[in-house]
């Protein structure tokens, strides 16, 4: 047996070979191979090198039934692993082929091998029954035929064709009748006539050789009675009949009816029908035939899947003495109907996907199946929903879930994807699998904030380390990429004015990070030192917000930090053109305006006015200034003392100390006037100025104002005395300068137009969005702020200078009669606006002196 063994591996063992047309490998291997034995060189077939085998880890996939074979890890080989029964495997199958899906990774492919079980000769032919026993009628005519049940072979081919034999008798002989393409049918044919008294009993022995070698056999002892009577066999109207029956058919189905005759009479004629030699032996349990009327029920539910074809056989036998038989054969043709549906199965699934995956990363394979045939075992997949995976099909019943469009795991973090399989029957079956695939983030998102630019109002002098304000980023991202740090970008610089509250300093470029911090986890702003309004009325720098991703992504925002003026300066005076300070007795008025709460005090200030000189002539103009900005470098002037009426009067708003009625001897040759200047500030802060007015003659004040040239109460007093030609002049030489003065300021307000219109803008000033106007107005009023111009900081550290606005509003007048100088009350407006762009006026504008 070991030899037999042997040598059959020998001759069936084939080499692997590749099917070029389909990238498939067929193996062949005779069937109850040891284990062990070597079918193919698997990994070399595949075209992997030696110890890739193991090192892809080589391996098969399961197909739903046991194959009997695995790979080798270290050779890559396919071996048998267990007992190889093409029988159990295939049953009457031919070819016996096993599909095998072999899996290697890195990368990750799929190969698909087919397995040839091969047929040895293992199985002896075997009949229904060890005996067979047999009664003939001793008045059989010689050449009578009486079929007999044939042996069956579990093998196929050549190992399943069988012949038989019979042992040597005078009076019978075997002969052999196909009964259809595939199966002979022994028949015991009569040669001579019985004679129950020579021999009543007749014992042959029935002998079935296959096709193998060596051949297997089986035999059948044949016990033949000799009994006297009935001499008419019955006789069916056909000898096959042929039957189609669809697989759903419903158990009790009337699968057909056989008729038969006989020539007898009475009881010889009586018949009774059985059926025998079930092909499959199957059969006998799936249809049953009734004795007396030889209808054929279905009486177990078929599948066309596992039987597709019964063929059999029914006898009818008589009642005489001896019983008579006549025989037929039926051939049960099994219809295929779409009962399975399809099946879905993963054999491979790589979770999770990254979101930077490439189209046509392959995420999961498929097997897909139909145990139908034909059109109800074609099936059609698709994935729902349709994007972003695909299928691709990559053999007949296998497939591919691929990538086919890039992920983002911001918007899907994950996926749950549905394949769905449907065959081609009517109606139509379908199945499904779902699939989770989880998306894994990779840092593809840089930090972002709520707004492009930030504007944030602090007071001056503020304390060191209070919060300004809190800044947030969003990072979409996970973990360590959405993990922001917050820091302000070291190119940031601001602009420090030339002048501070003293009135003197130095100006230049300071980093914003001397100004101001950012907590690196939270966003908020810090102070590190006061802001000082006159020293810096702007500040703009750009915090930057990094994660912690590999590489770090960042985006920056914009600050526009507008400090807000306090009245922290109070009014200074400037002193008058051509005026010289009297010693003596103006220091005691000057103390007691000290002492009485009104400000720092300033000189003497000297003016001249002629005798009879006309109310509303000006005397002086008392000039002062104010470190601040808006109401709070608004500035009045008030006459302190004489409180008593006199013959001077100041303007509120204008400074100008003018006559409050004619001048004549009765007010005495000098006055002596403390004027206090105040802001509009809260609490309001003042100065003082002490001013000595000297009554001369009309010729001695024309003298004095020619010594002055600059000194506009000096004008004053001489226009008093000139005549009306002589003030008409005047005030035309006015008038041409100020149309002068009008042109070049259009004119520069032109030049100024075209060059910022053509000049390169700083990146963060050119974004969209409204104009953040920032406005503080003087105008009206003599005192002016002694500030020019002021300088924006911007982030590439060039100073510009600020686009001067003047609003000339008032307020309303007093109750009663206005006077000429009467001025309204500025406006200071700040209008901030969370846009990426502003035009900043600050700071009141110079008027020509007199």
């Amino acid at each position: 047996m070991g030899e037999r063994w042997c040598a059959a591996v020998r001759v069936l063992v084939l080499q692997a070979a590749w099917a070029l047309a389909g990238g498939q490998v067929r193996y062949s291997v005779p069937e109850e191979a040891k284990a062990g034995t070597v079918v193919g060189r698997l990994a070399q077939d595949l075209g992997l090198e030696a110890g890739e085998a193991e090192a892809r880890r080589l391996r098969l996939v399961a197909q739903g039934r046991r194959a009997s074979v695995e790979v080798s890890g270290a050779s890559g080989a396919l071996v048998v692993s267990s007992r190889l029964d093409r029988e159990e495997l295939c049953a009457k199958s031919a070819p016996c082929a096993l599909r095998l899906e072999v899996l290697v990774e890195r990368p990750l492919r799929v190969f698909h091998v087919e397995l040839e079980v091969t047929d040895i000769n293992d199985n002896a032919p075997i009949f229904p029954a060890a005996r067979k026993n047999l009664s003939l009628s001793e008045n059989s005519p010689p050449g009578s035929r009486f079929p007999l049940e044939g042996a069956s072979d579990a093998d196929i081919g050549a190992n399943a064709q069988l012949s038989y034999t019979l042992s040597p008798s005078e009076h019978f002989s075997l002969d052999l009748q196909k009964s259809n393409e595939r199966n002979l049918v022994p028949e015991l044919v009569l040669t001579k006539s019985l004679d129950r008294e020579t021999i009543p009993v007749h014992r042959l022995v029935l002998t079935a050789s296959d096709g193998g070698r060596p051949s297997l056999t089986g035999t059948m002892e044949l016990v033949i009675s000799v009994v006297d009577a009935n001499d008419n066999a019955p006789q069916f109207n056909q000898s096959v009949y042929k039957v189609q029956l669809p697989e759903n058919a419903a158990v009790g189905t009337l699968v057909g009816r056989v008729n038969a005759s006989d020539a007898d009479e009475g009881i010889n004629s009586e018949m009774t029908f059985t059926a025998t030699s079930f092909v499959p032996p199957s059969g006998r349990d799936v249809v049953s035939v009734n004795p007396k009327t030889g209808e054929i029920h279905l009486t177990a539910p078929l599948d066309f899947e596992e039987v597709s074809v019964f063929d059999f056989r029914i006898e009818a036998r008589d009642r005489g003495t001896p019983p008579l038989s006549g025989h037929c054969s039926v051939e049960l043709e099994v219809l295929d109907v779409n009962d399975n549906a399809p099946e879905v199965r993963v054999t491979s699934l790589s979770v999770p996907v990254s979101e930077d995956a490439s189209v046509g990363t392959v995420v999961a394979l498929l097997s897909v199946s139909d145990r139908d045939s034909g059109s109800n075992g074609r099936v059609r997949c698709w994935v729902w929903p349709a994007s972003p995976f695909g299928l691709e099909a990559t053999f007949a019943g296998s497939y591919s879930l691929v990538l086919r469009e890039a992920l983002d795991r911001e918007r899907v973090s994950e996926y749950e994807v549905e394949v769905r399989a449907e065959d081609g029957g009517a109606p139509a079956l379908r199945a499904s699998r779902g699939l989770r695939v989880p998306v894994s983030d990779v840092n593809d998102n840089a930090p972002a904030f709520s707004q492009a630019v930030y504007t944030v109002l602090a007071r001056e002098n503020n304390a060191a380390g209070a919060e300004l304000a809190q800044l947030w980023a969003r990072d979409p991202d996970e973990a360590g990429n959405g993990r922001v740090s917050y820091s302000v970008w070291e190119g940031g610089a601001a602009a420090v004015s030339s002048s501070s509250s003293s009135g003197a300093g130095a100006g230049g470029w300071r980093p914003a990070s001397s100004y101001v911090s950012v907590d690196a986890e939270s966003g908020r702003v810090w102070a590190l030192q006061p802001l000082d309004y006159e020293e810096l009325q702007v500040l703009q720098f750009e915090v930057r917000a990094v994660d912690a991703g590999e590489p770090p992504l960042c985006g920056n925002a914009t600050v526009q930090l507008f400090v807000l003026d306090e009245n922290d300066n109070a009014p200074a005076l400037l002193p008058a053109a051509g005026s010289a300070p009297e010693a003596g007795g103006a220091a005691g008025e000057a103390a007691a305006a000290a002492a009485a709460g009104l400000g720092s005090v300033s000189d003497t200030l000297w003016a001249w006015a002629a005798w009879g000189a006309p109310a509303g002539q000006v005397v002086a103009k008392i000039r002062a200034v104010d470190a601040d900005s808006g109401y709070n470098a608004w500035l009045r002037y008030e006459l302190w003392e004489p409180r008593a009426k006199g013959p001077f009067r100041v303007g509120l708003y204008s400074g100008e100390v003018s006559t409050a009625r004619a001048l004549d001897e009765a007010d005495g040759p000098r006055h002596r006037l403390l004027i206090v200047v105040r802001d509009h500030g809260e609490p309001a802060r003042s100065a003082t100025a002490t001013l000595s007015v000297s009554l001369v003659e009309a010729a001695e004040a024309a003298l004095a104002a020619g010594s002055s040239s600059s000194s506009s109460s000096s004008r004053a007093a001489l226009g008093a005395e000139m005549g009306p030609g002589a003030a008409s002049a005047a005030t035309n030489v006015w008038l041409v300068v100020a149309i002068c003065a009008v042109s070049s300021l259009f004119l520069l307000a032109v030049v100024l137009y075209g060059a910022s219109r053509w000049a390169p803008r700083a990146a963060v000033l050119s974004g969209p969005g409204p104009t953040t106007l920032v406005c503080a107005s003087e105008v009206g009023s003599w005192s002016y702020s002694q500030r020019h111009s002021r300088s924006l900081c911007v982030a590439d550290g060039a100073a510009k200078s600020d686009l001067m606005v003047f609003s000339p509003n008032f307020p309303p007048p007093p109750p009663g009669p206005a006077p000429k100088d009467t001025q309204p009350e500025p406006s200071a407006l700040l209008d901030t606006v969370s846009g990426p762009s502003f035009v900043p006026c600050c700071g009141p504008s110079h008027p020509p002196s007199e």
